[in-house]
């Protein structure tokens, strides 16, 4: 879609990252990755007796999972940014947002 905004075509061979720069589109994974964190740190912050978070915390009865590869859950990949214990640590909201960029610099960092 940006190539068609600008009249760019895939033959000329401009990277991605110079047409974003020039379109000041924002990358859809990144956006949404930052609103997950965001999102996260919220629901870490609430009390505990409400929905989101029980919903976020919660753990099957079984314990175990399939075999194989295993899906990943909304929070694995704050988990391996943060460690297990990242609910703690989203209680400081200046911290959170602190470590945001280091969450966010780790997806553009596998994107290109």
């Amino acid at each position: 879609m940006e190539r068609k905004i600008l009249g760019i075509k895939i033959k000329d061979k401009i990277p991605c990252k110079n047409i974003r720069q020039q379109t000041h589109i924002k990358d859809v994974v990144l956006f949404a990755e930052r609103q997950k964190w965001n999102w996260a740190g919220h629901v870490a912050r609430m009390s505990d007796n409400r929905w989101t978070k029980r919903a976020t915390e919660w753990q099957p009865r079984i314990g175990k999972r399939s075999r194989g590869r295993q899906p990943l859950r909304w929070s694995d990949s704050i988990t391996k940014a943060k460690g297990r214990r990242w609910h703690r640590e989203a209680g400081d909201r200046n911290r959170w947002r602190l470590d945001a960029e280091g969450y966010i610099l780790q997806w553009m960092d596998e994107a290109s």
